[in-house]
């Protein structure tokens, strides 16, 4: 074997982009099935492949941050800018979202009443589950802060507690989210409004299910000793990913359901 002269980490070859691939062809053909033929044996067949993927996959990448000491300050380096650059497009992509949507409700069409919200439409009011909604995020924004902390300062029953509560108010969140939906008084079918406003919320709710993900990953993690007060980087990342999802909740709010309603 040959004695490797620099700190980067030259990536073993690995099947996980391909399964990972084919399971977002499986989930998406087979949600088009669901959709047209109500046959969902495809999309759950490429959801299980997608679960086993991440599960062997993470496997792989906590393997060689923890045990094998392959993030080094460099590749840590490397992977900070590679975050960085994942929530920046995040940003651009719920940024088309919010061009729809002010693009229909600034100038509503003569098909709309020529009003905002559209004649027909029985908006959601702002001040019920949804200010909950906000005060929740905003509530696990802060013990996130806390578990990270709590994590830089070696105190690991802090941050498990921490990160317990954050993920508890991120599944509380979408508890209600879902709730909110099923007593909806319109659809994603109900003009530009309903598709703007569930198309929009729905993928911030698919975010706030990802992002809960991410932080039950690290709550694992640290209850198995995998941080040390300098190098936790998977946890920083999934604690960035958490407060865009709060900053992108607040615009919502704000826009789709105070003043577009």
């Amino acid at each position: 074997m040959t004695h490797q002269t620099h700190p980067f980490h030259m990536v073993d070859p690995s099947p996980w982009p391909l399964t990972g691939a084919i399971a977002a062809l499986l989930m998406t053909s087979g949600l088009a099935a669901w959709f047209h033929f109500n046959n969902s044996n495809l999309m759950l067949l490429g959801l299980i492949i997608l679960i086993l993927t991440m599960q062997q996959w993470w496997r792989d990448i906590i393997r060689e941050a923890t045990y094998q000491g392959h993030h080094t300050a460099p590749v840590q380096k490397g992977l900070r800018y590679g975050m960085i650059l994942f929530i920046t497009s995040e940003v651009f992509f719920f940024a088309g979202f919010f061009w729809a949507f002010y693009h229909s409700s600034l100038a509503p069409t003569p098909e709309l009443g020529g009003q905002w919200p559209p004649t027909g439409i029985q908006p959601l009011n702002a001040f019920e589950v949804p200010l909950l909604n906000t005060a929740v995020l905003l509530a696990s924004g802060v013990t996130v802060t806390w578990a990270h902390h709590a994590l830089m300062e070696g105190n690991r029953k802090d941050s498990i507690q921490a990160l317990t509560l954050t993920i508890i108010l991120g599944l509380y969140f979408t508890a209600l989210q879902a709730t909110e939906y099923y007593e909806a008084p319109f659809t994603i079918s109900d003009s530009v409004y309903g598709s703007t406003f569930f198309v929009a919320t729905g993928f911030h709710g698919l975010h706030v299910i990802i992002g809960s993900t991410f932080l039950l990953t690290c709550l694992i993690r640290q209850t198995l000793h995998h941080f040390t007060t300098s190098h936790h980087f998977g946890f920083e990342a999934a604690a960035w990913y958490w407060h865009f999802v709060d900053v992108v909740w607040l615009f919502l709010y704000v826009s789709i359901y105070w003043w577009g309603s």
